[in-house]
């Protein structure tokens, strides 16, 4: 056991997500106070936006814009100023209703005329019927009172932050906060040039609530998690704040990010605000830094840990090995410290699938580290996160469900996992149903023929509500090239059973991937349109292809026919890397339509359209028969649907 006499903090930087912890802090103070370690935790992201969209933090946006001339206010500012005394009234009963503390307001909210209304209403446009009813009446019906006013009220907070990222910070987002600071930026000097301008309203607030956690906790250690790009600005503005308030205190930075784009780190001035920069899985890891930190370790002897040497500034990787802590081992996640009533449930997207992702509060669990695949040309699967896969026994995850649960009081889970194996969810789900223990749960998979229509009922009777998945490109051809293990047949198959079941489905699409041409994307949207008309999936989002020096496509351009461009020399963030596709096809351009056509998807419309009627200009005709995803379902596994 450790000695108890280093007080270590973990904070999540803004920002992450609003409707639940992300599951970083839990998990690192789980495992530590099973250790021994005096471990706490603390959410600066809720913390920031609860300030700032408050009656007071009103009160100082309002004051940042009465100081801007009046010719530089866009129309959004000056239709708040307008509506002032409005929006500052409503917003704590708003939060409030979000936070689920009183939802009484949602019947005012219903109403249409407690909120004020800006551009982001506009979107309502879109579902109003040809006899102009209720353009919220199809998605909500006469009893989704509660739903309708956490939509309405979702729109009015989107308000707020646009006039705040108008007036105060044009980086300001919910989720992806001046990402592009950090994202694949070869040099730290966007971040430091960010970092040492005067603090703004935002800057300023989470200066004092970094301080205020500071002085509640006393730590000797503060753990700083970056999953994001998004989250990597305000983790050094939180950094910076400590450092200058007490440079004493150690201060460590770790996460999905600095996982995949510091893995060659050589910039010396991030150690002007982090002590140790750590990568991969944080359990070994912070062990030998705690024994370095008690005089028990060299600094020699830390693991995967960046430090600046004293005598030369120079940044050095110390990685002495030692085995990783066993997935069995890392003990529970736990949300104490957090203040679980205060997170917000919003509702961006009417779809019932993609809602969850915003929407109630999840208890984030992982059910295997890693992926057991671990094939996918796209995928980083060079990484630890994705290569070194192992699970933990279904009675040993039972058991952390029903801490959690007495825990939280929550019975709703979100398994984090790349990919959860279809073994592990069958046991998972056999040992929930012996143990007699009732959760609703959702999570990642691969539309593998593992999950047979018997495997998804069980799966639904263990509680299983939702899942997604990847279909990528919906191109057999290129889903063959990037080594996927699927076949669109096989997915339709596969996501059928799954809503057969009741469980709901959302697909992981992709754009633009090497040799893909607009005939293969005109018809990958086919097989899209097919599989949401017959119901196979109710959700889904197309992302663009990103080509990662950590990927198989990255390191074996040549295999996929396409060639890398040059990299500029990089001491920061590296991960993204250009590529000249020989089809030369303009994917920006067929994103868009895309996008638009999958939206429309999502909410019922344009599925008896053709497909070509999304694209902008003339597309080709789709080669996919209309009707290959209803004959599939029909078919024997193994038959191909081409040629019955």
């Amino acid at each position: 056991m450790l000695s108890k006499s280093i007080r270590v903090l973990s904070v999540i930087p803004p920002m992450t997500q609003l409707n639940t912890p992300y599951p970083s802090t839990a998990y690192l103070t789980g495992f530590l106070r099973s250790r021994g370690v005096d471990a706490v935790q603390e959410d600066l992201a809720l913390a920031l936006v609860l300030e700032l969209f408050s009656p007071d933090g009103l009160l100082a946006i309002r004051e940042r814009i009465e100081a801007m001339p009046a010719r530089k206010r866009s129309h959004r500012v000056s239709a708040f100023l307008d509506q002032f005394d409005r929006y500052r009234m409503t917003i704590a009963p708003t939060v409030a209703f979000l936070q689920g503390r009183d939802s009484t307001v949602g019947h005012r909210i219903c109403g249409r005329n407690f909120l004020p209304e800006g551009s982001r209403f506009e979107s309502l446009d879109v579902y109003i019927d040809e006899d102009g009813g209720d353009p919220l009446a199809w998605a909500f019906g006469a009893l989704g009172m509660q739903d309708r006013a956490r939509h309405l009220a979702t729109l009015y907070l989107n308000d707020i932050a646009d006039v705040l990222r108008d007036a105060v910070d044009p980086r300001f987002e919910f989720v992806r906060y001046a990402e592009s600071l950090a994202q694949s930026q070869p040099t730290f000097e966007p971040l430091a040039r960010a970092l040492a301008a005067p603090l703004n309203l935002v800057d300023s607030t989470l200066r004092e609530l970094t301080l205020q956690a500071v002085a509640r906790h006393s730590p000797d250690l503060v753990l700083v998690s970056v999953p994001f790009p998004g989250a990597v600005y305000a983790a050094f503005r939180i950094a910076q704040t400590i450092k200058a308030h007490n440079p004493s205190i150690k201060i460590a930075l770790g996460g999905g990010f600095v996982n995949t784009e510091l893995r060659e780190l050589a910039e010396p001035r991030v150690f002007d605000h982090f002590d140790y920069v750590m990568l991969d899985a944080g359990e070994r890891p912070l062990l030998a830094l705690l024994e370095h930190l008690q005089g028990k370790r060299s600094q020699q002897r830390l693991v995967r840990t960046f430090v600046r040497d004293a005598e030369t500034s120079e940044v050095r990787y110390i990685n002495f090995a030692e085995l990783d802590v066993p997935f069995g081992e890392v003990g529970t996640p736990t949300w104490d410290g957090l203040p679980l009533d205060r997170y917000l449930s919003l509702l961006d997207m009417l779809n019932p699938m993609h809602r969850l992702w915003s929407d109630g509060r999840w208890n984030k669990l992982t059910v295997a580290h890693g992926c057991y695949w671990k094939k996918c040309s796209f995928c980083d699967i060079s990484l630890d996160y994705i290569s070194r896969y192992e699970a933990a026994s279904a009675t040993t995850l039972v058991d952390r469900i029903e801490a959690i649960i007495a825990e939280t009081g929550q019975t709703g889970f979100h398994f984090v996992d790349e990919a959860a194996p279809p073994k592990v969810l069958k046991a998972l789900a056999e040992e929930l149903l012996r143990r007699k223990v009732s959760i609703s749960w959702w999570g990642n998979i691969r539309f593998e023929k593992s999950f047979s229509p018997e495997l998804c009922q069980l799966l639904a009777d263990s509680g299983c509500i939702a899942i997604s998945g990847g279909l990528e490109v919906a191109s057999d051809r290129l889903l063959k090239l990037m080594k996927k293990g699927v076949s669109v047949e096989q997915v339709a198959r596969v996501t059928n059973g799954f809503t057969e079941a009741g469980i709901l489905v959302h697909a992981y699409l992709m754009y633009g991937f090497p040799t893909q041409t607009v005939q293969d994307t005109v018809d990958a949207l086919e097989y899209v349109r097919q599989l949401f008309d017959t119901g196979c999936i109710q959700s889904g989002f197309f992302h663009r292809f990103a080509c990662t020096v950590h990927s198989p496509v990255g390191k074996n351009p040549e295999e996929y026919g396409v060639s890398l461009e040059p990299l500029p020399p990089v001491s920061f963030a590296k991960n993204d890397v250009g590529f000249i596709d020989p089809t030369g096809v303009d994917h920006d351009a067929l994103g868009d339509a895309l996008n638009k056509a999958l939206y429309n998807y999502m909410h019922g419309i344009g599925l008896e359209e053709d497909v070509r009627s999304w694209f902008y200009g003339r597309a080709p005709r789709t080669k996919v028969p209309r009707d290959f995803i209803a004959r599939a379902l029909l078919a024997r596994p193994g038959v191909d649907a081409t040629h019955r």
